[in-house]
């Protein structure tokens, strides 16, 4: 699935020691993920109905502005791209049928297929992803997640504004050859390429619709085609939405479900007793509800990779100084926290790059250097204080602190916010809590001081953890910047033929991160509760880019 030789080997150790150990036990992954489905032909199962819950409305279905989980997972359901991944978190083909890889790793040709088609019944040709790849990299409609182009050659000169090829996309590295074969010329090997392509942005649009659409694209379900196993046959904003099966779609004999319908309901409750009912098929559940549903067949857990932490705005006149820092990172109990107010099977985080995600050659796990950094504690955090404010030369500070609107992370910011004060004199924290579009915005545009923050992985590689702090990196949203830390990053993102030194440069980067410069104090890795029908099979919960498929679920015995 990599290129060629050693490298193959070393990717298919990576994936095979990941799927033996990503939730820490088979039981729990088989419980909640890629269950095979036992039944026989379509005619003997029952309705094809499933009935989800969401916590909040649909940012975006343009799979250019991408910039949240709710928005991928949908948009994995509804679009596909040249490679998806399949029920055990590997990439399989999609739109493309099969590839090569050249020699030196650096030049891959898709062949796609002749029967792929959107929903209005035209073709999906290489000229759709030209195009789509393309607008996420010119400067005029330049993509949230323009930078996981950026190992495609000039594909980062065309977006600098001080290069000579700035906003000559027809410089970039990809050519549709002819309907059917799609190139891409990397400038330098990417072990975990045909990862990253699962990955939303990566998608193709139809030019022709696109345009025809102007300014209305993707605002409503008229305003779109659709080339995955569903498409979406209505969407109320802030109330739910409709998908049923896409009889255009390339592999529609594979796809059980007739029709998912899915609810915005945020509160926890509420979903519960949704659940009881009989009316949701599957809900995520929290800390209140864990010892109620703990022992019934329904309920299961997991370990996801995905790391909650607290950015700090160096903007901030007293964030800016790195022992203030070092005290808000090691002045609360992140144990008590995951185990106690979470209880969903997340663990405290001293780390940024999530534990049983990813591993190396010999299957050793990625924390195994280091298991994680400042765990001095709140005497250790009170002589950081000390000296932070005496640097600083005042006794209190005020910060305000924004948070999620949910009814669990609204617990865990108090919790925060009353470990800080009692532990740290002097200092007084206000919270902001928004709902998630608005938080993005606010946190995206550095307008706060601390921020409850989150990272879901991309794709399958601690890079994809590690260079969201770049100094020049888009998602830094807090003016941090460190030589060495992005020197190290670079390394292993533009020489990952050695591979037993890009995984030091990337340990070393992080304990850069966190140890020395305690840009971020890690809060939890998260964990999930859920209940599930025993009628639902198939369901695939993947644990990093998409989230969810929903092309191999059926309803049996219900």
């Amino acid at each position: 699935m990599k290129i060629k030789g050693a490298i193959i080997i070393a990717f298919m150790l990576l994936v095979s020691s990941f799927l033996a150990g990503c939730y820490g036990g088979e039981s729990k992954q088989s419980s909640s993920t890629g269950e095979k489905s036992e039944g026989g032909s379509s005619e003997e199962l029952a309705e094809q109905v499933l009935n989800l819950v969401e916590g909040g409305e649909l940012p975006t279905l343009d799979t250019l502005g991408l910039f949240d989980a709710l928005s991928s997972r949908t948009m994995n359901n509804i679009f596909e791209g040249l490679y998806r991944l399949d029920s055990s978190h590997a990439p399989t083909p999609g739109m493309a049928e099969s590839h090569e890889v050249s020699e030196d790793g650096k030049v891959y040709t898709f062949h796609l297929r002749t029967d792929a088609k959107w929903s209005n019944g035209t073709g999906v040709t290489a000229k759709d992803f030209e195009f789509a790849w393309k607008k996420a990299i010119n400067p005029e409609t330049l993509s949230t997640y323009s930078y996981l182009f950026n190992d495609i050659k000039n594909a980062a000169a065309i977006q600098d504004s001080e290069d000579s090829l700035y906003g000559k996309v027809d410089e970039f590295g990809i050519k549709a050859v002819d309907d059917h074969t799609f190139q891409v010329e990397l400038d330098h090997p990417v072990p975990y390429f045909l990862s990253l392509i699962t990955y939303p942005v990566f998608f193709p649009q139809n030019q022709e619709f696109v345009e025809s659409q102007g300014d209305k694209y993707a605002l409503e379900v008229e305003n779109l085609i659709y080339n995955g196993p569903f498409e979406l046959e209505s969407w109320e904003h802030e109330v739910g939405w409709v998908y049923k099966k896409n009889s255009n779609y390339w592999d529609v004999d594979t796809v059980k479900l007739d029709t998912i319908n899915v609810k915005v309901v945020k509160e926890a409750a509420t979903k519960v007793n949704l659940y009881d009912t009989g009316k949701i098929d599957l809900t995520e559940i929290t800390s209140e509800f864990i010892d109620q549903y703990a022992s019934t067949p329904d309920y299961s857990t997991l370990l996801k990779p995905e790391v909650f932490f607290i950015r700090m705005n160096q903007n901030n006149q007293y964030l800016g100084n790195v022992n203030i820092r070092k005290a808000i990172d090691m002045g609360w109990d992140k144990k008590a926290a995951a185990e106690n107010l979470l209880n969903n099977g997340s663990v405290p985080a001293y780390y940024l790059v999530p534990k049983d995600f990813a591993f190396d050659e010999s299957g050793k796990d990625f924390r195994a250097k280091y298991e994680g950094f400042n765990e001095e504690g709140v005497e250790k955090a009170k002589e950081y204080w000390e000296k932070g404010l005496e640097e600083l030369g005042v006794d209190s500070i005020e910060l305000e602190f924004l948070s999620y609107d949910s009814e669990e992370r609204k617990r865990v910011s108090e919790y925060f916010k009353n470990q800080l004060e009692t532990n740290l004199p002097g200092l007084t924290i206000k919270i902001n809590q928004q709902p998630n579009k608005q938080k993005l915005e606010l946190e995206s545009t550095m307008q706060y001081d601390l921020t409850y923050s989150g990272w879901g992985p991309d794709f399958q590689d601690p890079i994809t953890f590690i260079d969201l702090y770049l100094s020049d990196g888009p998602n830094n949203w807090s003016n941090y910047g460190d030589e060495n830390f992005d020197h190290l990053v670079m390394e292993a993102k533009t020489n990952p033929t050695d591979t037993a030194k890009r995984w030091e440069n990337m340990q070393e980067a992080e304990k850069i991160l966190i140890e020395e410069d305690a840009a971020i104090s890690p809060m939890y890795q998260s964990g999930l509760a859920q209940l599930k029908k025993p009628y639902v099979k198939g369901y695939v919960a993947h644990p990093f880019g998409v989230f969810a498929s929903y092309k191999w679920t059926s309803i049996e015995g219900k």
